[in-house]
Protein backbone atom coordinates (compact mmCIF):
# COMPACT_ATOMS: atom_id res chain seq x y z
CA UNK A 1 0.00 0.00 0.00
CA UNK A 2 1.07 3.65 -0.77
CA UNK A 3 2.75 5.33 2.17
CA UNK A 4 3.17 9.02 2.77
CA UNK A 5 5.09 10.20 5.88
CA UNK A 6 3.63 12.99 8.07
CA UNK A 7 5.97 13.25 10.69
CA UNK A 8 9.49 11.47 12.11
CA UNK A 9 10.34 11.31 15.51
CA UNK A 10 13.42 9.21 17.60
CA UNK A 11 11.30 7.65 20.50
CA UNK A 12 10.93 4.15 21.89
CA UNK A 13 8.75 2.32 19.54
CA UNK A 14 5.86 0.44 21.23
CA UNK A 15 5.67 -2.22 18.95
CA UNK A 16 9.71 -3.17 18.71
CA UNK A 17 10.27 -1.83 22.04
CA UNK A 18 12.97 -0.25 20.60
CA UNK A 19 14.16 3.58 20.34
CA UNK A 20 14.80 4.54 16.89
CA UNK A 21 12.78 7.10 14.67
CA UNK A 22 9.05 6.08 13.97
CA UNK A 23 7.09 7.20 11.36
CA UNK A 24 3.93 8.90 11.27
CA UNK A 25 2.21 7.46 8.07
CA UNK A 26 -0.68 8.11 5.85
CA UNK A 27 -1.74 4.89 3.75
CA UNK A 28 -5.21 3.98 1.26
CA UNK A 29 -6.43 1.78 3.37
CA UNK A 30 -9.54 -0.23 3.14
CA UNK A 31 -12.16 -2.24 4.95
CA UNK A 32 -16.04 -3.18 4.95
CA UNK A 33 -18.27 -1.45 7.24
CA UNK A 34 -21.69 -2.35 7.23
CA UNK A 35 -21.33 -5.13 4.63
CA UNK A 36 -20.12 -2.01 1.92
CA UNK A 37 -15.94 -2.24 1.20
CA UNK A 38 -15.08 1.12 2.05
CA UNK A 39 -11.21 3.06 1.42
CA UNK A 40 -10.10 5.69 3.21
CA UNK A 41 -6.59 7.58 4.33
CA UNK A 42 -5.67 6.09 7.39
CA UNK A 43 -2.97 7.82 9.73
CA UNK A 44 -0.52 4.56 11.85
CA UNK A 45 2.55 4.47 13.54
CA UNK A 46 5.10 2.67 11.48
CA UNK A 47 8.05 0.97 12.76
CA UNK A 48 10.85 0.03 10.27
CA UNK A 49 12.59 -2.50 12.17
CA UNK A 50 9.39 -4.87 12.59
CA UNK A 51 7.63 -3.59 9.23
CA UNK A 52 4.35 -3.16 10.83
CA UNK A 53 2.16 -0.64 11.45
CA UNK A 54 0.24 -0.09 14.73
CA UNK A 55 -2.32 2.82 16.19
CA UNK A 56 -2.35 4.47 19.30
CA UNK A 57 -5.78 5.29 20.79
CA UNK A 58 -6.09 8.83 19.13
CA UNK A 59 -5.35 7.38 15.54
CA UNK A 60 -7.77 4.62 16.26
CA UNK A 61 -10.22 7.22 17.36
CA UNK A 62 -9.88 9.32 13.94
CA UNK A 63 -9.23 6.35 11.89
CA UNK A 64 -12.87 5.40 13.26
CA UNK A 65 -14.57 8.41 12.10
CA UNK A 66 -12.24 8.26 8.44
CA UNK A 67 -13.98 4.68 8.20
CA UNK A 68 -17.81 5.94 8.86
CA UNK A 69 -17.38 9.37 6.72
CA UNK A 70 -15.75 6.71 4.11
CA UNK A 71 -18.96 4.79 4.39
CA UNK A 72 -21.85 7.78 4.53
CA UNK A 73 -19.64 9.34 1.13
CA UNK A 74 -20.32 5.91 -0.04
CA UNK A 75 -24.49 5.94 0.70
CA UNK A 76 -24.77 9.66 0.04
CA UNK A 77 -24.73 10.71 3.81
CA UNK A 78 -23.61 13.46 5.31
CA UNK A 79 -19.90 13.36 6.93
CA UNK A 80 -19.42 14.05 10.43
CA UNK A 81 -17.54 17.11 9.76
CA UNK A 82 -20.70 18.39 7.62
CA UNK A 83 -22.79 17.60 10.36
CA UNK A 84 -20.77 19.65 12.54
CA UNK A 85 -20.71 22.47 10.20
CA UNK A 86 -24.30 22.74 9.86
CA UNK A 87 -24.57 22.99 13.76
CA UNK A 88 -21.63 25.72 13.78
CA UNK A 89 -23.59 27.30 10.95
CA UNK A 90 -26.34 28.17 13.64
CA UNK A 91 -23.81 28.44 16.45
CA UNK A 92 -26.07 26.25 18.43
CA UNK A 93 -24.06 23.53 21.16
CA UNK A 94 -24.53 19.65 20.31
CA UNK A 95 -26.70 19.59 23.60
CA UNK A 96 -29.51 22.19 22.56
CA UNK A 97 -29.49 21.31 18.84
CA UNK A 98 -30.76 17.42 19.55
CA UNK A 99 -33.32 19.27 21.86
CA UNK A 100 -33.95 21.75 19.70
CA UNK A 101 -34.60 18.28 17.09
CA UNK A 102 -36.25 16.33 19.53
CA UNK A 103 -33.83 13.88 19.45
CA UNK A 104 -31.72 12.35 22.34
CA UNK A 105 -29.45 14.53 24.18
CA UNK A 106 -26.46 12.94 22.55
CA UNK A 107 -27.59 12.33 19.70
CA UNK A 108 -25.30 15.02 18.12
CA UNK A 109 -22.58 14.48 19.83
CA UNK A 110 -22.70 10.93 18.49
CA UNK A 111 -22.92 11.74 14.79
CA UNK A 112 -19.99 14.43 15.15
CA UNK A 113 -18.18 11.36 16.34
CA UNK A 114 -18.55 7.74 15.68
CA UNK A 115 -22.28 6.93 14.74
CA UNK A 116 -23.68 7.22 11.58
CA UNK A 117 -26.92 8.56 11.55
CA UNK A 118 -30.30 7.11 9.90
CA UNK A 119 -31.47 8.42 6.60
CA UNK A 120 -34.56 10.15 8.00
CA UNK A 121 -32.33 11.92 10.71
CA UNK A 122 -29.80 12.88 7.63
CA UNK A 123 -32.67 14.04 5.46
CA UNK A 124 -33.33 16.85 8.48
CA UNK A 125 -30.22 17.73 8.53
CA UNK A 126 -29.59 18.73 4.98
CA UNK A 127 -33.39 20.30 5.31
CA UNK A 128 -31.54 22.45 8.51
CA UNK A 129 -28.50 23.28 6.05
CA UNK A 130 -30.56 24.60 2.63
CA UNK A 131 -33.41 26.24 4.67
CA UNK A 132 -32.80 28.57 7.38
CA UNK A 133 -36.75 29.59 7.69
CA UNK A 134 -37.67 26.01 8.23
CA UNK A 135 -34.79 25.75 11.27
CA UNK A 136 -36.13 29.07 12.41
CA UNK A 137 -39.66 27.80 12.98
CA UNK A 138 -38.21 25.05 14.30
CA UNK A 139 -36.63 27.07 17.00
CA UNK A 140 -39.35 28.93 17.57
CA UNK A 141 -41.33 25.85 18.44
CA UNK A 142 -38.67 24.72 21.03
CA UNK A 143 -38.10 28.03 22.87
CA UNK A 144 -40.01 26.71 25.98
CA UNK A 145 -36.99 24.04 26.00
CA UNK A 146 -34.09 26.77 26.02
CA UNK A 147 -32.44 29.08 27.85
CA UNK A 148 -33.84 32.56 27.33
CA UNK A 149 -30.33 33.71 26.42
CA UNK A 150 -29.46 30.76 24.40
CA UNK A 151 -32.86 31.50 22.18
CA UNK A 152 -32.33 35.15 21.52
CA UNK A 153 -28.42 34.25 20.66
CA UNK A 154 -29.88 31.28 18.29
CA UNK A 155 -33.04 33.21 16.71
CA UNK A 156 -30.32 36.18 16.13
CA UNK A 157 -27.93 34.40 14.19
CA UNK A 158 -30.96 32.33 12.68
CA UNK A 159 -32.35 35.73 11.50
CA UNK A 160 -29.33 36.81 10.16
CA UNK A 161 -28.67 33.92 8.08
CA UNK A 162 -32.41 33.15 6.43
CA UNK A 163 -31.72 37.05 5.55
CA UNK A 164 -29.01 36.34 3.94
CA UNK A 165 -30.51 32.66 2.42
CA UNK A 166 -33.35 35.10 0.80
CA UNK A 167 -30.69 37.55 -0.90
CA UNK A 168 -28.58 34.77 -2.04
CA UNK A 169 -31.76 33.22 -3.79
CA UNK A 170 -33.39 36.62 -5.04
CA UNK A 171 -29.73 37.73 -6.76
CA UNK A 172 -29.72 34.20 -8.55
CA UNK A 173 -33.28 34.73 -9.87
CA UNK A 174 -32.76 38.14 -11.23
CA UNK A 175 -29.11 37.07 -12.89
CA UNK A 176 -31.08 34.31 -14.25
CA UNK A 177 -33.67 36.68 -15.86
CA UNK A 178 -30.85 38.40 -17.13
CA UNK A 179 -29.25 35.14 -18.98
CA UNK A 180 -30.44 36.04 -22.47
CA UNK A 181 -28.85 39.56 -22.49
CA UNK A 182 -25.32 38.25 -21.65
CA UNK A 183 -24.14 38.38 -25.24
CA UNK A 184 -25.94 41.93 -26.57
CA UNK A 185 -23.81 44.55 -25.61
CA UNK A 186 -25.76 47.30 -26.46
CA UNK A 187 -28.61 46.26 -24.36
CA UNK A 188 -26.32 45.88 -20.77
CA UNK A 189 -23.96 48.59 -21.69
CA UNK A 190 -21.01 46.41 -22.47
CA UNK A 191 -21.24 45.99 -18.91
CA UNK A 192 -21.41 42.58 -17.00
CA UNK A 193 -24.21 42.78 -14.46
CA UNK A 194 -23.24 43.74 -10.90
CA UNK A 195 -26.13 43.95 -8.61
CA UNK A 196 -23.51 45.39 -5.25
CA UNK A 197 -23.45 48.18 -7.70
CA UNK A 198 -26.73 48.38 -8.80
CA UNK A 199 -27.76 48.32 -4.63
CA UNK A 200 -25.18 50.97 -3.98
CA UNK A 201 -26.17 53.12 -7.02
CA UNK A 202 -29.59 53.14 -4.99
CA UNK A 203 -28.19 53.67 -1.72
CA UNK A 204 -26.20 56.66 -2.91
CA UNK A 205 -29.37 58.09 -4.99
CA UNK A 206 -31.23 57.85 -1.55
CA UNK A 207 -28.67 59.48 0.69
CA UNK A 208 -28.45 62.41 -1.34
CA UNK A 209 -30.04 65.29 -0.03
CA UNK A 210 -30.11 67.26 -3.49
CA UNK A 211 -33.03 64.24 -4.53
CA UNK A 212 -36.50 65.39 -3.79
CA UNK A 213 -39.27 62.75 -2.92
CA UNK A 214 -37.63 59.63 -4.27
CA UNK A 215 -39.65 57.57 -5.26
CA UNK A 216 -39.93 54.46 -7.45
CA UNK A 217 -40.40 55.71 -11.05
CA UNK A 218 -38.14 58.60 -10.27
CA UNK A 219 -35.64 56.36 -9.04
CA UNK A 220 -36.01 54.05 -12.48
CA UNK A 221 -35.04 57.10 -14.55
CA UNK A 222 -32.08 58.30 -12.86
CA UNK A 223 -30.70 54.87 -12.84
CA UNK A 224 -31.07 54.89 -16.27
CA UNK A 225 -29.41 58.14 -16.96
CA UNK A 226 -26.70 57.30 -14.90
CA UNK A 227 -25.87 53.99 -16.90
CA UNK A 228 -26.77 55.99 -20.06
CA UNK A 229 -24.55 58.81 -19.05
CA UNK A 230 -21.99 56.58 -18.15
CA UNK A 231 -22.27 55.05 -21.69
CA UNK A 232 -21.91 57.83 -23.47
CA UNK A 233 -18.54 58.99 -21.55
CA UNK A 234 -16.83 55.87 -21.10
CA UNK A 235 -18.36 53.34 -23.45
CA UNK A 236 -19.80 50.99 -20.47
CA UNK A 237 -22.94 51.56 -18.01
CA UNK A 238 -22.24 51.28 -14.25
CA UNK A 239 -24.76 48.67 -13.31
CA UNK A 240 -25.27 46.56 -15.96
CA UNK A 241 -28.81 46.48 -15.74
CA UNK A 242 -31.07 46.39 -19.28
CA UNK A 243 -33.74 48.73 -19.72
CA UNK A 244 -37.66 48.37 -21.04
CA UNK A 245 -39.47 51.27 -22.27
CA UNK A 246 -42.40 51.21 -20.40
CA UNK A 247 -45.12 53.95 -20.71
CA UNK A 248 -43.49 55.97 -17.34
CA UNK A 249 -40.10 55.89 -19.12
CA UNK A 250 -36.90 52.98 -18.73
CA UNK A 251 -37.74 50.67 -15.79
CA UNK A 252 -34.57 47.90 -15.57
CA UNK A 253 -35.88 44.03 -15.99
CA UNK A 254 -36.54 42.66 -12.50
CA UNK A 255 -37.15 45.92 -10.88
CA UNK A 256 -39.95 45.28 -8.94
CA UNK A 257 -37.09 42.33 -7.14
CA UNK A 258 -34.09 44.44 -7.54
CA UNK A 259 -35.75 46.72 -4.54
CA UNK A 260 -35.83 43.55 -2.52
CA UNK A 261 -32.35 42.90 -2.34
CA UNK A 262 -30.90 43.08 0.91
CA UNK A 263 -29.34 47.01 1.57
CA UNK A 264 -31.59 49.03 -0.17
CA UNK A 265 -33.51 51.42 2.20
CA UNK A 266 -36.98 51.23 0.36
CA UNK A 267 -40.26 51.73 2.49
CA UNK A 268 -43.35 50.81 1.30
CA UNK A 269 -46.15 53.66 1.51
CA UNK A 270 -49.73 53.53 1.88
CA UNK A 271 -51.00 55.64 -0.40
CA UNK A 272 -54.51 54.99 0.06
CA UNK A 273 -55.74 52.94 -3.41
CA UNK A 274 -52.44 52.06 -4.21
CA UNK A 275 -48.77 51.68 -2.30
CA UNK A 276 -45.42 53.25 -3.00
CA UNK A 277 -41.88 52.59 -2.78
CA UNK A 278 -39.84 55.35 -1.48
CA UNK A 279 -36.28 55.15 -0.87
CA UNK A 280 -34.14 57.04 1.75
CA UNK A 281 -30.82 56.49 3.36
CA UNK A 282 -29.73 59.20 6.72
CA UNK A 283 -27.28 57.13 8.27
CA UNK A 284 -23.87 57.44 7.44
CA UNK A 285 -22.39 54.82 4.83
CA UNK A 286 -19.89 53.92 2.19
CA UNK A 287 -20.00 52.88 -1.25
CA UNK A 288 -17.45 50.06 -1.88
CA UNK A 289 -18.43 49.16 -5.20
CA UNK A 290 -18.66 52.43 -6.54
CA UNK A 291 -15.29 53.98 -8.35
CA UNK A 292 -14.64 57.49 -8.39
CA UNK A 293 -15.84 57.92 -11.81
CA UNK A 294 -18.84 56.17 -11.13
CA UNK A 295 -19.83 58.54 -8.60
CA UNK A 296 -18.85 61.40 -10.33
CA UNK A 297 -21.52 60.85 -12.90
CA UNK A 298 -24.32 60.11 -10.40
CA UNK A 299 -23.43 63.24 -9.22
CA UNK A 300 -23.92 64.92 -12.32
CA UNK A 301 -27.17 63.08 -12.79
CA UNK A 302 -28.26 64.55 -9.04
CA UNK A 303 -27.08 68.00 -9.75
CA UNK A 304 -29.11 67.92 -13.05
CA UNK A 305 -32.37 65.57 -12.43
CA UNK A 306 -32.42 65.28 -8.67
CA UNK A 307 -34.87 68.06 -8.17
CA UNK A 308 -37.25 67.18 -10.93
CA UNK A 309 -40.75 65.89 -9.60
CA UNK A 310 -41.66 62.81 -11.01
CA UNK A 311 -43.90 64.33 -13.59
CA UNK A 312 -40.96 66.19 -14.97
CA UNK A 313 -38.71 63.49 -15.07
CA UNK A 314 -41.00 61.50 -17.26
CA UNK A 315 -41.74 63.98 -19.53
CA UNK A 316 -37.94 64.81 -19.58
CA UNK A 317 -37.40 60.97 -20.45
CA UNK A 318 -40.44 60.54 -23.13
CA UNK A 319 -38.11 63.54 -24.80
CA UNK A 320 -35.24 60.94 -24.82
CA UNK A 321 -34.40 59.59 -28.08
CA UNK A 322 -33.71 56.48 -26.70
CA UNK A 323 -37.62 56.38 -25.05
CA UNK A 324 -39.16 57.85 -28.75
CA UNK A 325 -36.87 54.92 -31.19
CA UNK A 326 -37.86 52.35 -28.98
CA UNK A 327 -41.19 50.37 -29.23
CA UNK A 328 -43.33 49.67 -26.40
CA UNK A 329 -41.80 47.42 -23.57
CA UNK A 330 -39.14 46.39 -25.78
CA UNK A 331 -35.40 46.66 -24.68
CA UNK A 332 -33.75 50.24 -25.37
CA UNK A 333 -30.37 50.26 -26.73
CA UNK A 334 -27.95 51.94 -25.54
CA UNK A 335 -26.45 53.15 -29.02
CA UNK A 336 -29.01 55.68 -28.46
CA UNK A 337 -26.67 57.66 -25.36
CA UNK A 338 -24.95 59.24 -27.88
CA UNK A 339 -27.90 61.40 -28.27
CA UNK A 340 -28.61 62.01 -24.67
CA UNK A 341 -30.04 65.10 -23.15
CA UNK A 342 -27.35 65.54 -20.17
Amino acid sequence: MGMKVLKRERRLCICCMQEHEVKTVQVRDHTIFKEVEVSFDAVYEYCELADEFYENEEQMAANDIRVKDAYRKSQGLLSSKEIADIRAKYGITQSDFSTLLGWGGKTITRYESHQVQDRAHDSILKKIERDPEWYLALLQAACGTLSEDAYRKYFGRASSLLEASQDYYLRKAIKASYAGFLEKGDYHGNTELSLDKVVDVIRYFASSSRITSLYKVKLMKLMWYADALSFKRTGHAITGLVYQALPMGAVPVAHDSIIDLKGVPCEEVDMGEANAYHFCLKEETSFPSLTEGDISILDEVIEKLGKMTKKEIVSFMHRERAYIETPPRDVISFIYAEDLQL
